[in-house]
């Protein structure tokens, strides 16, 4: 049975993971830029970024001073039957501790009075998302993403009539013009097909995939090479000083859309690629990620 003291412990945990780390996947991705790249200022911008990586795992400070909304994916296994949590008190009390003592700097304001709430949480903050599968497993994962990367979100409403050839043109128009704005090297997000709420929702959790893994759909993955490789002739380069990596991966989902709707949602994140994932087993064991 899962003591609520520990899991509480547990999320606290893989908050100051992820805002303290950068996951492994990230961390080979800039450090293979770093090797490959031969201009001399995105050398130097992209060693920058490296070094401040260190930094904060040696230091214990956060990655970034934007340390984001807090954003939980909770997966629910339909056989895992370990307890009954109250999510949203749980993980609203943990973000508010986190915000305490690591510190993380506070975000959280009304969209009108723009009155901070000083600790991160609110009305619907910290936003929580439900998804259920076959498992026997509780899997949350942690998703702080800065204002900088995700103001430069896209959606747009196309006619089922529009290309592939088109598609791939309004993405990579809009990369071109989002990308310095974003701090490069970025991840490219991007969700095809169902509502405009899932195509978003659809970019944004397409940013957990690990940096270097292949689309299992053929057609995606092949998109998504050759939307790489342009993004990445752009020359827009890390912080958008010139270079040869713009981007580290470009990643792609889809849900089916009405017959008479095309939703194309991109979702950039910035090269502080944060995320920390709690799994715990049906006995009760926690593994952090």
């Amino acid at each position: 049975m899962i003591v609520e003291d520990e899991f509480l412990k547990a999320v606290k945990n893989i908050i100051a993971e992820a805002s303290l780390n950068i996951p492994e996947d990230v961390i080979a991705a800039l450090k293979a830029a770093y090797e490959s790249e031969k201009k001399p200022t995105a050398k130097t911008v992209l060693n920058s970024i490296l070094n401040n990586i260190q930094l904060a795992k040696t230091l214990r400070k956060p990655i970034c001073q934007d340390t984001g909304l807090p954003l939980f994916i909770v997966e629910i296994g339909r056989n895992f039957d370990n307890c009954k949590i109250d999510y949203e008190n749980l993980f609203t009390k943990a973000v508010k501790e986190a915000t305490a003592e690591i510190p993380l700097r506070p975000n959280c304001v009304h969209p009108l009075t723009s009155l901070n709430t000083g600790d991160n949480t609110g009305r619907m903050a910290p936003l929580i998302v439900y998804q259920f599968n076959d498992s026997n497993k509780l899997k949350i994962t942690y998703f702080p993403k800065g204002a900088g990367s995700e103001n430069q979100t896209g959606l747009y409403m196309l006619t089922p009539s529009t290309s592939l050839k088109n598609i791939k043109k309004i993405i990579l128009k809009h990369i071109i013009e989002k990308a310095a704005l974003s701090c490069p090297p970025i991840i490219i997000g991007i969700g095809l097909g169902g509502a405009a709420d899932t195509a978003l929702y659809l970019a944004k959790k397409a940013l957990l995939r690990p940096v270097g893994s292949k689309n299992q759909d053929s057609t995606l993955a092949e998109m998504e090479s050759e939307l790489l490789d342009l993004i990445n002739k752009t020359g827009i380069g890390p912080m958008g000083l010139g270079g040869d990596t713009t981007a580290l991966d470009v990643h792609i989902d889809y849900a089916c859309r009405h017959t008479a709707s095309f939703p194309v949602a991109i979702s950039i994140q910035c090269w502080a690629a944060r995320k920390a994932q709690l799994v715990i087993n049906e006995n009760g064991d926690y593994n952090m990620s």
